[in-house]
């Protein structure tokens, strides 16, 4: 079998069959297929498809490319939450202390900024000190103890997603339906969880563009995890504008702090609180879904998720001082403003704001760039603002002029200012489930 002959058949339309599937995923997790080779074969997949039993059995290849995880001193449902990315998208920091303060058991791992999107695991490495490569005796160690673990994919859990995600950032292949829904729910399935909730973005600064992909991408990962025996469902949200007030590491970290106090923006705190409900229902923790709302709320309201976020901190090495001191955290002094053109009412698009902070160094362009969490875009004035001509839209955050003639320009297009308030359409567009 030659990696060739399986890259034609791709790239001309054919299916692939299991054992070439395999041949491929083995290759990757032994270093055998070149770089060169497997980025073809992911173009030609952009671009050709794979059928559902193709993704099934990429899925499965993946996930036995690596260990499944297992909780054995655990009495419930582990659970988890998987985003398919968006600009400003914080809520892994909320969301898993609130449904582990309110009884779930949460195994998280997660993934690095992909594309224009950032990753729960340059936020968490903003904090001083906190450790996101635990092994897996650090994983059930802390799950069997507090509940929680805020991880990277370690090298056992499939391994070729690990370098198969690096590639697609790079190579333009990251909106694939069929490579999206392998690189999720390998991880997901490996890690030993048996309920998962996931956020399908959908909008100009989602991967998926139109509501219909995103449906057809909810439900393909849906369909995916109940196969394999993981609860699943999915919210559909919207990605046309930011979510939240900032973009950019430790700010972002300092805005899920804030939703844990009680404060920060209603986006970010409504939608964390409805996926932390969903991920209740799908361990069994909760039966119905105003139960599971009232029990979040309860545990927001109480600071007893806050807690959890400090004990996550303490236990994975970071400096949990961080929570009262924002101060700790990575900053920058240097700031320029975007302001407005005119007056009228600000319509702010998610898509360039998150290349904005990727040009600043909030993320990658390459696999070897070195994240700068210090840096940013602050959210001023944010869609439905009404604004005067030259007032500040935009807050940019850098380090001594780093990308910031490009992260402007990027902004200034970014930004339209209407003659009328732009429609308000719900967050939450619709929940997929299986069947």
């Amino acid at each position: 079998m030659r990696a060739v002959d399986i890259i034609r058949r791709k790239r001309d339309g054919g299916a692939l069959d299991r054992g070439q599937i395999e041949f491929v995923v083995r290759g990757v997790t032994g270093g055998t297929l070149p770089d060169y080779q497997a980025s073809a074969l992911l173009m030609a997949i952009l671009l050709r498809g794979m059928t559902p039993e193709e993704t099934a059995w990429l899925t499965d290849a993946m996930v036995r490319s690596g260990v499944t995880v297992e909780y054995p001193d655990v009495d419930g449902i582990p659970v988890d939450k998987h985003s398919t990315g968006g600009v400003g998208d914080k809520t892994s920091l909320i969301l898993a202390p609130l449904a582990v303060a309110a009884g779930a058991i949460v195994p998280m791992m997660s993934g690095r900024g992909l594309g224009h999107t950032g990753g729960t695991l340059d936020k968490l490495e903003s904090i001083p000190g906190f450790r996101t490569a635990l092994s897996l005796d650090d994983l059930r160690a802390a799950i069997a103890t507090i509940g929680c673990a805020l991880i990277g994919q370690t090298s056992d859990v499939a391994p070729a997603d690990r370098k198969l995600y690096a590639l697609r950032d790079v190579t333009g292949t990251v909106e694939s339906i069929p490579l999206i829904c392998a690189s999720i729910m390998s991880k997901k399935i490996a890690e030993g969880i048996g309920g998962l909730v996931l956020d399908v973005k959908t909008g100009s600064g989602a991967f998926m563009k139109t509501l219909d992909d995103s449906r057809a991408l909810a439900r393909s990962l849906v369909g995916i995890g109940e196969a394999s025996g993981v609860r699943s469902e999915a919210l559909i949200t919207r990605m046309d504008t930011p979510l939240g007030t900032h973009v950019g590491n430790a700010s972002e970290v300092i805005e899920c702090v804030e939703v844990l106090k009680g404060r920060g923006p209603e986006d970010t705190r409504e939608l964390s609180i409805a996926l932390a409900a969903r991920m209740l229902i799908v361990s069994q923790v909760e039966a119905d879904a105003d139960g599971a709302d009232r029990r979040i709320r309860g545990v927001l309201a109480s600071g007893a998720g806050l807690e959890v976020l400090r004990t996550v901190i303490e236990n994975q090495g970071g400096d949990p001082r961080v929570i009262d001191d924002y101060a700790l955290l990575p900053s920058t002094p240097d700031e320029a403003r975007i302001i407005a053109r005119g007056s009228g009412y600000v319509e702010l698009e998610s898509e360039g704001v998150g290349r904005a902070a990727v040009a600043l160094g909030a993320g990658r362009s390459t696999l070897d760039d070195v994240v700068d969490p210090g840096v940013g875009v602050e959210i001023v004035a944010r869609t439905g603002t009404q604004v005067r001509a030259g007032d500040v839209v935009l807050l940019v955050r850098h380090r001594g002029g780093r990308g910031l003639d490009a992260a402007r320009e990027l902004l200034d297009h970014a930004i339209t200012i209407t003659d009328g308030p732009p429609p308000a359409p719900s967050l939450i567009v619709e929940r997929v489930m299986h069947g």
